[in-house]
């Protein structure tokens, strides 16, 4: 078996401690918020110097918009199926699959999102007026389309949008009330099935994408 190159070697090496180091500023991000989180306290999670933290990302705010980047990435990547969708009933439906799934690996990643959010967006106000708007009439232009072709009732596609980042992400950010409300432990496999289940049929039929019961 050929050895890796010492550059390949050196790649993998940076790709492990970013992926390490943006492990645990995920977990403190979302606990500390961008105030209350330290570099320092960051390389503790991680089991790294802060020096490491500082070569790889030499701010605080640099590894925080990070974060929040590859959360967002993962998200646009999750509504890839609009685009790919011959309808609603295709599209809303694995939408909400992957959000849930989003949801459920990687709760953190969501719990920064809400909070910076929810504090008016100070460090990310520029993803929300660019990337975010652009997405977001991409696919109010699909959900129009589907509207015009008949496949779905004739609703205001933002409020659409509104209501599954809400119901999804409500499983990360919430995570905690939910697991109270399930006798103070997580979902099992069956029971994030059954939710995903439950809300692509009160989300499709209330939109006019699956016929009644």
């Amino acid at each position: 078996m050929p050895k890796a190159s010492p550059s390949n070697s050196k790649k993998l090496r940076r790709q492990e401690a970013e992926a390490l180091i943006l492990s645990a500023a995920e977990k403190v991000f979302a606990e500390a918020g961008f105030g209350g989180a330290t570099m320092q306290l960051i390389a503790d999670v991680a089991g790294l110097p802060k020096a490491n933290l500082h070569y790889y990302f030499p701010t605080k705010e640099l590894l925080y918009r990070q974060v929040v980047q590859n959360i967002f990435e993962i998200w646009l990547q999750a509504a890839d199926v609009f685009d790919q969708a011959e309808g609603p009933e295709e599209g809303i439906g694995a939408y909400i699959d992957a959000k849930m799934e989003i949801s459920r690996r990687h709760p953190n990643g969501s719990k920064v999102w809400a909070s910076e959010v929810m504090h008016g967006a100070p460090v990310i106000q520029d993803y929300l007026e660019t990337t975010l708007t652009d997405w977001t009439n991409g696919r109010i232009t699909v959900i129009e389309r589907w509207i015009s072709e008949g496949r779905m009732a004739p609703i205001d596609p933002r409020h659409l949008l509104y209501m599954l980042w809400a119901t999804t992400q409500h499983y990360a950010d919430f995570g905690h009330q939910i697991e109270t409300l399930n006798g103070s432990a997580p979902l099992s496999d069956a029971q994030w099935e059954a939710a995903k289940n439950n809300i692509k049929t009160i989300i499709l039929r209330g939109i006019g994408a699956l016929p009644t019961a």
